[in-house]
Parts: C-alpha cells; sequence; structure tokens
C-alpha cells in the first residue's frame, strides 16, 4: 500500500489544509442522513437547514469571531480553529469528546474556551442538527459520537491535556465512541490515527485513511467499532488503567450464551443467544445510551424501555414476543425477548417473487398471489390485536414482519411504538413505509399496510416518499402483472395518496406537484422523445454555482475528493452521456468541469470512475485536449504500484485510459505508461491464479475489467499473448460464479448472488463478447449464454446501470449471443420494465439512486446511465461505455413512436476514443 493523495498546485500553497474530512473519515454509508438537505436529490448533512425551538440552527461558540492568532476553516460538517504558527504532526494520539444533545452546548464552551487558552488546535460539529446526525440510529458505528476533536502537539501534550480535559468534563453525559478508548466514564475518549488526510488503497482496492508505518509506507487507518492500536505503537502508561477497565466489562457472567449478531445499529445490536438455564434460544437486544438516536431525539436506551412496555403490555398474542427479562453490563442494557423461529418476509422475495423469472406463467403468479394476499390478511389482522391492545405499532415495514414455518406471522421491533391517543409523530420507519408527517396514531398503521399490499408485489413503495402518486403507477403495473383483485390496490393507493395529496412545505418551497404532470412523463422507449426529456430533466437538475458537484448524484460523490467531478458518480460521466447519447454538448457544464480541475482537489483518486483518468479521459473525448493533457501529467507523477487491478480505481482503468489517449494524440509516454499499467496488472492476474481468490469479481472491481484492458490492447498491438491474459483474468471471474434457478450464471458474494454490470454476471457477459469476437471458446460462448438467463428476470430492484435494469438493456442490446433470451422482444422487455421505476423531474423523465430514496443524475446509479443505456439501443451516434464499444451483431428493438432513422444531432468527436 502506498499513498495516493494527489497534491495540487492549490494545496501547494495552502498554510491550512483542513477539508471536509479533516482526518481522512470514511463517508458515512447511510443514505439515510443524505435525505434531509433536498427533497428529491441526496446532498450533504451539512447542507441541511435545520429548525430548532428556538430559532437557532447553530451552536453560539460556530459564530463568535476568530481568536486573533488563530485561523478557522469550516468544510462539511466540521468547524476547525487552529493557531497560525502550530505545527502539528501528520499523526498520533488525539482526544475525542462527546456529548448528548441536551448538554452539547455547555461542554463546547468549556473545550473550546480551553483550546484556545492553551493553543491547542480543535474542531467541532457547529449545529445541534450535525451532531443528532453523527449519533441517529442509522449513522457510522465508528464515527458516532465524535463532537469535538483535540490535537496535542506531542505524546506529553497529550497527556496533559486528556487530563484536563477529562477533570474540566467531569460528569458530563455523552455517547461512548467505539473506537476510542473511554476515560474513566466520562465524555473524553482518546485514539492513535491521522490528523491529516492521507489516503492509501487496502486489499480490496479501497481507497482508505491511511497511517504511516515507521519505514513511510501508508495503511490502512482502520476505524472500526472497536478499539486498535497500530503495532507499532506504544500506549502510554497513564491508559493501563482504562484499558485494564474497558476489559472488565463483559458478558461472561451473565446467564445467556450469545451465538451470533442478528442486526447491528449505532443504537446497538441484535443478538441470537441461549440461555445457559433451560438451553432455550433467545434474542437479546442491546442499547448504548445517548446513541442511535431517532428523530425526536430519543436515544437507544428509551426506546428499549419503550418496546419493553408495549411489549408487556400486548404479552400472551401471539403475534408479538413476549419480554424474558432486562439486565445491564456497563452502561449498555439489553432486553431479553423470546425467540420467533421464522423468517423475516423480506427474505420471501429471493424465494417465492414470480417476477424474479423470466417466465413465471400464470399458474405461478396466481399461487404468488394467493400467498401474498394472505400473508397481508395475516399482518393486517396481528395489526388489528395489537391495536385492540390499545398500542400503535408505527413501524411496520417487511423487515419487522417474522413468518413462521405455518404461516402465521409476527410482529418484530417495538421500540417506536406507543399507546393510542399518545401525542408525538413517526420517529423511526422504513423509507418504503414511512407516513407523511401529518400522520399520527393508528392512521401510520394503516398507511404502512397500504404501502405493503403494494410492496409484496412490487417493492418500490420508497418512491413514493418523492411522489405518493406514484402509487397508482405500481398499482397499474401489479395489476397487469398478476391476477390480483384491482379493488384491493385501488383500496391501497386510496390510503397513501387520499390524505396526503399535498407535498410537505419544503417540496412547495422548491417546485410543486402540479396535477397534470403525470408521473412517467415519457416511456423509455418511446425515442427520441425520452431522450430529450432526460436530457432536460439533467440539465434542469445542475447546480453551477456549487464547487463540489454540478449535478446531483449518489452519496458517493462526497466519498473521496473531487468525487462530484468523477466520471462514475460526477460531472464528467454525465457530460459523456449527454453527448454519447446525441442529446447535444453541455457547454455550460463543460466549462464548469475545466474550471474545475483547473487546480484539482488535493487527494482526488486517480482511477477511471472514481478520479482523474476518468475526467481526463472525458475532457479529450469532448474535445478538450490540453486539459486533459495537464491532468495526465498530474497523474503520470504518481505511483501506480500498489493500486487495485481493477477497472473502477486501479491500474485496469489507467490503462484503458492512457492506451486510449495515446493512440488519439501519438504521445509516446501515454503509451509507455499504458504498458506499464498492463504490466501491473498482469502481475496481479497471475498472482490470483490458484487461492487466495480474488476478493471482488465483476467488470468494475473484477477481473473482467483486467481482461478488457488486455483485449483492446491486443487489438492494438496484434500480440496475442495479451488474449491469453484475457482468458486467464476472465475464467477468473467465471471461477466466482454459481448457477441459480433456470441456470442463470451469477456472481457468488458469498451472501447473495449478482446479476448486475458493476459487480455481477452481465459485466463479465460484456467482456465475454469481446473476447469472443477475437477467438471461439466453448466454455465461454456456454456461460455467456447463462448470463444472458441472468439478464432475463423481469424484476430488477432499481433502474440504475451498474446495479439495475439498465445495465441489462445495455448488455442485451449489445450482446453477439443469439440463443433463447436475445433478439429484441427481450431487450423491449427489460425496456418496457425501466419505466417500472421513471419519475418525474419538473415535467421531465428521471430516475432514483441507489436505495430509490432520492433522484440521481450520475452515470453509475441515475439518469445519466439510463440515458446512456436507452440510447445504446436508438442513438444513432456511437453510444456505448468508453472500452466498450457497441458489436456488429447489436440487438435494436422497434421505438413504438419512431420506427424510422433518427436525425443524425451532434455526432462525437474522436469516436475511435471507444475502443
Amino acid at each position: 500500500m502506498t499513498i495516493v493523495t494527489v497534491v495540487s498546485r492549490a494545496s501547494r500553497d495552502s498554510v491550512f489544509p483542513v477539508t471536509r474530512r479533516w482526518e481522512g473519515e470514511g463517508v458515512n454509508k447511510g443514505y439515510a442522513v443524505y435525505c434531509d438537505a433536498d427533497p428529491y436529490f441526496y446532498d450533504a448533512p451539512h447542507r441541511t437547514v435545520p429548525h430548532s425551538r428556538d430559532g437557532r440552527s447553530r451552536y453560539a461558540a460556530a459564530s463568535l469571531p476568530v481568536p486573533t492568532g488563530w485561523q478557522q476553516n469550516e468544510s462539511g460538517d466540521w468547524l476547525a480553529l487552529r493557531p497560525v504558527v502550530a505545527d502539528l504532526p501528520d499523526q498520533g494520539w488525539k482526544i475525542h469528546v462527546t456529548a448528548g444533545l441536551g448538554n452539547a452546548e455547555s461542554v463546547l464552551e468549556r473545550v473550546r474556551h480551553y483550546c484556545i487558552a492553551h493553543g491547542t488546535a480543535f474542531k467541532f460539529v457547529p449545529s445541534r442538527y450535525l451532531l443528532h446526525q453523527r449519533n441517529a440510529k442509522y449513522a457510522d458505528r465508528a464515527g458516532s459520537g465524535k463532537f469535538i476533536t483535540v490535537y496535542p502537539a506531542d505524546e506529553a501534550d497529550f497527556e496533559r491535556i486528556a487530563g484536563e480535559l477529562s477533570e474540566l468534563l467531569a460528569g458530563e453525559p455523552g455517547p461512548h465512541i467505539l473506537s476510542d478508548l473511554r476515560l474513566g466514564d466520562g465524555p473524553v475518549h482518546v485514539r492513535y490515527g491521522g490528523f491529516t488526510r492521507r489516503n492509501c488503497y487496502d486489499e480490496t482496492g479501497e481507497l482508505r485513511p491511511a497511517l504511516a508505518r515507521p519505514d513511510g509506507v501508508l495503511v490502512p487507518d482502520l476505524r472500526g467499532p472497536v478499539f486498535r492500536v497500530p503495532d507499532w505503537v506504544t500506549v502510554p502508561d497513564f491508559l493501563r488503567p482504562h484499558l485494564d477497565a474497558r476489559a472488565a466489562v463483559t458478558v461472561t457472567g451473565l446467564p445467556y450464551a450469545i451465538e451470533s449478531a442478528l442486526h447491528f445499529s449505532n443504537g446497538g445490536g441484535v443478538y441470537l443467544a441461549r440461555d445457559t438455564r433451560t438451553g432455550a434460544r433467545v434474542v437479546l437486544k442491546e442499547a448504548r445510551p445517548y446513541a442511535g438516536l431517532a428523530a425526536d431525539g430519543a436515544d437507544a436506551v428509551t426506546r428499549l424501555h419503550r418496546e419493553r412496555r408495549a411489549l408487556e403490555r400486548l404479552s400472551g398474542l401471539d403475534c408479538t414476543p413476549e419480554v424474558l427479562d432486562r439486565l445491564t453490563v456497563g452502561d449498555h442494557h439489553f432486553l431479553v425477548l423470546e425467540h420467533i423461529d421464522g423468517k423475516p418476509l423480506n427474505t420471501f422475495f429471493a424465494r417465492r417473487h414470480p417476477l424474479i423469472e423470466s417466465d413465471p406463467g400464470a399458474e405461478r403468479l396466481a399461487e404468488y398471489t394467493t400467498w401474498a394476499l394472505d400473508i397481508h390478511a395475516r399482518v393486517e389482522q396481528a395489526v388489528a390485536d395489537v391495536h385492540a391492545r390499545g398500542v400503535v405499532f408505527n413501524d411496520l415495514h417487511l423487515f419487522n414482519i417474522m413468518v413462521r414455518e405455518d404461516g402465521s406471522v409476527a410482529l418484530l421491533d417495538f421500540e417506536a411504538a406507543h399507546q393510542i391517543g399518545e401525542p408525538g409523530r413517526q420517529t423511526v420507519a422504513n423509507p418504503g413505509f414511512v407516513a407523511p408527517p401529518e400522520r399520527r396514531g393508528v392512521s401510520v398503521d394503516r398507511y404502512a399496510l397500504a404501502c405493503l399490499r403494494l410492496a409484496l408485489f412490487l417493492p418500490l413503495t420508497s418512491l413514493l416518499a418523492l411522489d405518493r402518486r406514484k402509487a397508482e403507477h405500481i398499482a397499474d403495473v401489479i395489476a397487469r402483472q398478476f391476477p390480483v383483485d384491482r379493488s384491493l390496490l385501488d383500496a391501497a393507493v386510496k390510503e397513501i395518496t387520499g390524505r396526503s395529496a399535498a407535498p410537505r412545505a419544503s417540496q412547495r418551497a422548491v417546485e410543486p406537484v402540479l396535477p397534470d404532470q403525470p408521473v412517467v412523463p415519457v416511456e423509455p422507449g418511446d425515442w427520441p422523445r425520452s431522450r430529450d426529456s432526460m436530457a432536460a430533466a439533467i440539465r434542469r437538475s445542475a447546480t453551477p454555482s456549487r464547487t463540489d458537484r454540478l449535478f446531483p448524484g449518489d452519496i458517493a460523490q462526497f466519498a473521496t475528493p473531487g468525487g462530484g467531478l468523477a466520471f462514475g458518480y460526477g460531472a464528467a460521466g454525465v457530460l459523456y452521456a449527454l453527448t454519447a447519447s446525441g442529446a447535444g454538448r453541455d457547454e455550460d457544464g463543460e466549462q464548469w468541469l475545466l474550471e474545475r480541475t483547473e487546480l484539482p482537489p488535493s487527494g482526488i483518486p486517480f482511477g477511471f470512475h472514481d478520479g482523474l483518468a476518468g475526467i481526463a479521459w472525458t475532457l479529450e473525448y469532448l474535445g478538450h485536449r490540453d486539459r486533459a493533457l495537464e491532468l495526465l501529467e498530474l497523474l503520470l507523477a504518481q505511483p501506480f504500484d500498489r493500486l487495485a487491478a481493477d477497472l473502477h480505481s486501479g491500474t485496469a482503468g489507467l490503462g484503458l485510459t492512457l492506451d486510449s489517449l495515446a493512440a488519439v494524440t501519438g504521445d509516446t509516454a501515454l503509451h509507455s505508461a499504458a504498458l506499464r499499467c498492463a504490466d501491473l496488472t498482469t502481475r496481479a492476474i497471475l498472482h490470483a491464479v490458484g487461492p487466495p481468490a480474488r476478493p471482488r469479481a465483476g467488470l468494475l472491481h473484477g477481473a473482467s475489467g483486467c481482461a478488457l484492458l488486455f483485449l483492446r490492447l491486443y487489438e492494438r498491438t496484434g500480440d496475442t499473448g495479451l488474449l491469453e491474459l484475457a482468458r486467464v483474468a476472465l475464467r477468473q471471474d467465471l471461477a466466482r460464479c454459481v448457477r441459480g434457478a433456470g441456470g442463470a450464471l451469477q456472481v457468488d458474494e458469498g451472501w447473495r448472488t449478482m446479476p448486475y454490470l458493476g459487480a455481477g454476471s452481465v459485466g463479465i457477459g460484456m467482456v465475454l463478447d469481446d473476447y469472443l469476437a477475437h477467438r471461439h471458446d466453448e466454455e465461454f460462448a456456454r456461460a455467456r449464454d447463462e448470463i444472458v438467463a441472468a439478464a432475463q428476470a423481469m424484476f430488477y430492484a432499481q433502474p440504475g446501470l451498474y446495479r439495475g435494469v439498465s445495465g441489462m438493456v445495455l448488455f442485451l442490446g449489445r450482446s453477439t449471443a443469439t440463443g433463447p433470451g436475445t433478439g429484441r422482444e427481450a431487450v423491449r422487455r427489460q425496456l418496457d420494465a425501466l419505466s417500472w421505476h421513471a419519475m418525474s423531474y419538473r415535467g421531465h423523465l428521471a430516475f432514483p439512486g441507489e436505495q430509490m430514496m432520492r433522484l440521481s443524475m450520475d452515470l453509475s446509479t441515475g439518469t445519466a446511465g439510463c440515458l446512456l443505456a436507452v440510447a445504446s439501443l436508438y442513438g444513432d451516434t456511437t453510444a456505448g461505455l468508453p472500452f466498450l464499444p457497441p458489436l456488429p451483431r447489436m440487438q435494436r428493438p422497434l421505438s413504438r413512436s419512431h420506427q424510422g432513422a433518427v436525425r443524425k444531432q451532434n455526432p462525437l468527436p474522436y469516436e475511435g476514443m471507444m475502443l
């Protein structure tokens, strides 16, 4: 592992390099916290304008003047202060201070005064809202609780400050930071880690915050939910008593033996255990104080007691678990519940749902319909039984319903439950079942039951948070696919939309939902109207005044520096899709990207999808060669030898970029660098022969991306050794695949199988097509046919290019396979299925992104990727993914509205770069 931080011309002159994640902390993987800032798109939590009772959105300390001799920088969800003359190390022991929502302002005031008086650098979360988000139920467990970070100058300074802050804040409550060592029972925690952001790639090719070993080599700065000290660091003596105290708190003395963990959240865990006295299986629910906050500020302990009270009131019902015991270990609270033998309702989709098949048949659809309606009726009765005891469940969804072997159901997770008539709104909810904010009491459960009736047939109810009128569209699709009584669907639609027709205040302020605007403005297959509509949605979403991103997309935009510029999730990929689809150049967008890359963000990754390589390739593709070569010059100055060997962020993507630009520019240095990347990729592939197996498979992160590099170089050079290397790489990925129902070949990830374009078998199939164009291989031809079967399911959970139905459209339309499941009708069916996910943005066709909670305009997860996929079928220009040009036998379905030739618009510059 080695350093991958790209030092731009801007950062060389910076004396205060504080970024959004000063310490290189990873982005929060929970999508929910990125939903509050905008009603339509994912956005960084710090952009949310919170509304508190006293009208203040920030702590008073965040608005105080900067002391003389200090400098202040606010970026993301941190506000940092540092003496101008401070000389801090790159890494060392640092101090974190926690607080609850009630005492945070007081704690901050005292710590700020202390640090300024002693000339100690520090940073803090500047608002109650952001602190709440850091401690929320599904916040990152490793980073949860961190409110103030203090940076000692050296180890002696560390011991002094830790002791003085512990004394200053004695008795103040706050959550335990799981990654840190807590000093006593106060809010002061410590850990060894990075002070400034440095990055390296880990063994799986993921970009991670880094620490330097004594020999200078960078290794990942591990930040999991457990306290770790690097093996070369000696723990100071004054910390030993605190380590001993931590080790002394165990569960070994409990009468319950934990067998496995069922679930983790920031509030605690859920464990399967056995009562050592009786041998009976039980469930232990854990709650940490001041952590796992709900919308009303209630912590996990408060909610655990709510659950206990609700279940005790429901005792004796067959549809709820019994409370068996409660206990406390340290400051962690546990509730011991009856173990209900069965499986969560959500798991039945992979087992029973007919739309995961290619052609389920009328009998299969009827059988499932009978089962689904029976399950719903049982859940409806269970909810009625709960209501009869005076309790509102308040959190009904697919994961909280247990189905026993005999078909009976039980309801789980009553931490949000309250008594009927008790005031208060829903505070914890699954995104696909969250009720409108005006709903209260049993109305919340009725809304969830209506969502459940639709979700049992088509699990797309998370889209209702964007536009509740989508319920009618979902019902229409269900009625076409299943023999279900339409009146049952209409009743669910009425429950969902009848009392919530008016959008919430934040939506009205941004853009009213007009009754005459259809939920699906145009069908994706209605070309070129669909192209123009998607392009209009993309362009209307642009935020040119922002410097971090131009087009809203996935939360990955905020994971690394320059994420909003990159090909996968940022502006480069969107600008490429607009041009390649024939929707026209976006000159304003191109200018935005040129301005942002004049001084590239410090720390931007190297890769094609996540960094400099993909941006450079796109700029050359769009005709901006000078800037592309400037970026490549910066790129070539960096070390490649410890990058992952993949297409997404590693040497395969870099090699393809350098080779294609070498071809169009004639630059021999770029060609040499491409061969160097090929050599590094070759070493990784040959090293991976035999155990241990490659950790990931597929086009973006697996060996198939490496095979693509070898194929393109073979076409350039004629070296048959490269063709053989492509065969070796493809066989490695195929070895990670398993055959499922109907013989469909999918990537086996250990706990699930994946058919998708990015990390699944369809991406492997794309490269198999290219290999078979050069050399016949019976094994590969058979595997490709089995991958075609994996692209035949009638339903995929998401629409996106790399993890959804658009990838199936692109693959089937491009493939040269001629067996069952290919041809115009197969492509047409997947194109029609894409409309199931379609939404409207300002009257234009748009698609939701990952997790289906907000719209996305990026190439990997959103509308730009859908646009590119449909353009690969209908576009008269060369539309396809970079390095994967259309093949001669591409299947093109007939457009419903435009079966003739489409007038050629905006021809692609440098079409040869697709090769």
